[in-house]
């Protein structure tokens, strides 16, 4: 409705939580049923790469959607087997971790092998100024922030571009 009768044709739709491209193209047929058609009248249809399973298997979700976001809560907390909001566990959350880095790189660069958009959204580059410069020295699409570090990291960002040559 809102992008066919109201005319916000950009607007995008994420799926999450995906766990399977036949899934995925169970999603797809059911959105086209609904007059909700990727591609048509510009629209693109991203998946919430959040979960393990979105990375590993990068190219046949990517075979299928418009790109991927990046959900780095739960990828974090699905890739470490912990809930960051358990007294117990919590200490051991960290985006920072190389397993995390790794999945990011692989995602970013599935992305990139296909020219698919990929962004990111979830705490880490809000939290750590590193994570937002590697996934800009990685190819990242767009970083989605918290309002209180958009300046500060925005700042840190447009310099790296400038010294990698990219802006």
């Amino acid at each position: 409705m809102a992008r066919n009768e109201m005319g916000f044709t950009n607007m995008k739709i994420m799926i999450p939580f995906l766990r399977t491209p036949e899934e995925g193209k169970r999603v797809l047929e059911i959105m086209r049923k609904n007059g909700l058609v990727q591609g048509e009248n510009g629209l693109e249809i991203y998946v919430m790469c959040e979960l393990p399973v979105n990375v590993i298997l990068a190219d046949e979700f990517l075979q299928l959607f418009d790109g991927f976001s990046i959900g780095s809560n739960d990828l974090t907390q699905l890739i470490l087997g912990v809930d960051r909001d358990g007294e117990l566990v919590s200490h051991i959350f960290d985006e920072r971790n190389p397993a995390l880095l790794k999945m990011f790189k692989l995602a970013i660069d599935a992305c990139k092998k296909y020219n698919k958009y990929c962004g990111i959204c979830g705490q880490a580059p809000s939290d750590y100024p590193e994570i937002a410069e590697f996934l800009v020295e990685n190819g990242i699409s767009s970083i989605s922030l918290n309002p209180d570090s958009v300046i500060e990291t925005w700042d840190r960002i447009v310099k790296l571009e400038k010294k990698l040559g990219i802006s």
